[in-house]
């Protein structure tokens, strides 16, 4: 066995194993007992022009056309629809021979570490805490390390003086997450425009390429009108973006998103076929075709946002009052909540014993905190309260 591949298939991630133990305890005590905020699964539903697509489409009976292959970088059409709503939103000019249709924004960054990086170069990948724990798996399997620059403990911003610490000569690349998994966090404007300038002045010094990967899964998941989210290639000519849909379209399972690399980026042509090269050594042929379609027809339709924006509001105002610190999240469907002890891991066990499934964040790259994921029922929320305060409670 390649024993790397068994370890990781021996221990799960924690979020997926904390899932698991929900499943285990609704079916022992009752679904509506157990208090599960362990998974970013979407609950709010497709919009209906997402489900109108799928009929019309499935009724039309092409089954060629819907389920056979298509190009391996992309249906051309789909990827021209998603270039024409982005030049719509953000006054770009993008073109469909622009973009590589992924499984998902996972597959997507797999993908572009593979292009990137060659094994045993000893090359490095910053991000900041606190980031999604998958990142380390999808840079070490590539063959680079993943180095953490530590955000600002107060704001969950970028802390520049850190980050500069973390730049060495074999630094390809900085990767971000905005909105954050797991803090909400959003870098503001003035954040991007100072890491473009740092990262333009590293390029100098090194004399090579450091491009800027974004992680874009939740880039419609804000929701208040003075939070918005920059555009990266606006700010950066080396950046390369990494999208899903499974959040805005609320379809995590029909795994659809993409790579855009920009004309403008470093060596575009070269890096492109890259990506083909990483994408085709890695066994993917097609992104789902069926989604690819409907992408097609909804590029630019989101779900309803306001239900995420109750929960978050319900959830971070309970818990303030009842003494818990979290980090007011502008986006995504995440709290990131200060455990009641140093160690998250072992309040998280304690949050056990009133039904309370929350995620540690040590493998977050912050100890001392734990993850919510919010996007449940309302009701489910409303009857955890109790739970939360009495969990408090027992740390007084």
């Amino acid at each position: 066995m390649n024993k790397k591949m068994e370890q990781l298939g021996k221990a799960p991630s924690k979020i997926r194993e904390i899932f698991e133990y929900g499943n285990k305890r609704r079916a022992e005590i009752g679904a509506e007992n157990v208090f599960d905020y362990s998974l970013g699964n979407p609950n709010v539903p497709v919009p209906d022009v997402v489900k109108k697509t799928y009929s019309e489409l499935l009724a039309a009976k092409d089954d060629v056309y819907l389920h056979g292959y298509t190009s391996a970088q992309g249906a051309p059409a789909t990827r021209q629809a998603i270039a024409d709503d982005l030049n719509a939103k953000y006054g770009t000019s993008f073109r469909a021979d622009n973009f590589y249709i992924t499984c998902g924004a996972a597959a997507s960054l797999r993908i572009i570490f593979g292009a990137l990086i060659t094994p045993y170069e000893k090359a490095e990948v910053i991000t900041f805490t606190p980031y999604f724990p998958e990142y380390r798996v999808f840079v070490q399997s590539a063959g680079a390390a993943l180095v953490e620059s530590q955000s600002d403990p107060d704001t969950f911003q970028i802390d520049f003086a850190d980050l500069e610490s973390r730049f060495t000569p074999n630094t390809k690349a900085v990767l971000i997450n905005s909105p954050n998994n797991p803090s909400g966090v959003v870098f503001r404007e003035e954040s991007i425009i100072r890491l473009a300038a740092l990262l333009s002045e590293k390029e100098k010094e090194y004399g090579h390429t450091i491009y800027l990967i974004t992680d874009e899964p939740y880039r419609e998941l804000v929701y208040d009108d003075t939070v918005t989210v920059p555009f990266v290639t606006k700010y950066y000519k080396d950046a390369i973006v990494c999208y899903s849909f499974s959040k805005s379209l609320s379809m995590p399972g029909e795994r659809i998103g993409y790579i855009l690399i920009p004309d403008e980026a470093a060596e575009a042509p070269d890096l492109y076929a890259a990506v083909c090269g990483a994408g085709r050594a890695l066994g993917y042929v097609c992104a789902p075709s069926l989604a690819q379609h409907v992408i097609e027809r909804c590029v630019g339709a989101v779900s309803d946002l306001q239900y995420y924006k109750k929960n978050r509001d319900l959830l971070y105002n309970a818990l303030t009052e009842y003494g818990y610190t979290c980090v007011h999240p502008d986006g995504a469907f995440y709290l990131f909540m200060k455990a009641l002890e140093p160690d998250a891991s072992a309040f998280c066990e304690k949050a056990k014993e009133y039904e309370l499934l929350l995620v540690p964040a040590d493998s977050f790259g912050t100890p001392g905190y734990v993850r919510l994921a919010y996007c449940v029922t309302t009701e489910l929320i409303e009857r955890s309260l109790p739970a939360f305060k009495k969990l408090a409670e027992s740390y007084r």
